[in-house]
């Protein structure tokens, strides 16, 4: 069992930037991809960005591409997503999540409670 702990959200202007952490629990981090999912008032959740096991594969959503970054330290068990160039369209609760294979894909097994950024116009 993995459990994830997200912090580093909360509210900035627009154009401001933002840089959210995941803490997992757990030995054998690396053999779990990790990835963003964020969810606005009263829209479906949506994928934000992955990140393979070993850190050399990335993914993201078009709506974030050249502005947000993923990246992770295995060492410390701790995923960042770094936000930059904030708009009010990014507001959402954020959420981080565990996939039980290293290897990028559409399946996640574990899911952090969140945290609510807020992009001000």
């Amino acid at each position: 069992q993995v459990q994830l702990v997200e912090s580093g959200g909360g509210l900035v202007q627009t154009g401001g930037s933002l840089r959210l952490s995941c803490a997992a629990s757990g030995r054998t981090f690396i053999n779990y991809a990790m990835g963003w999912f964020r969810q606005a008032p009263g829209k479906e959740r949506e994928f934000v960005a992955a990140i393979s096991g070993s850190g050399g594969s990335t993914t993201y959503a078009d709506s974030v591409k050249g502005r947000f970054t993923i990246s992770r330290d295995n060492a410390k068990n701790t995923v960042l997503l770094q936000m930059n160039s904030l708009k009010p369209e990014d507001t959402a609760v954020y959420y981080c999540a565990g996939r039980r294979r290293p290897a990028l894909g559409d399946e996640y097994n574990y899911w952090g409670q969140g945290t609510q950024v807020t992009v001000s116009s």
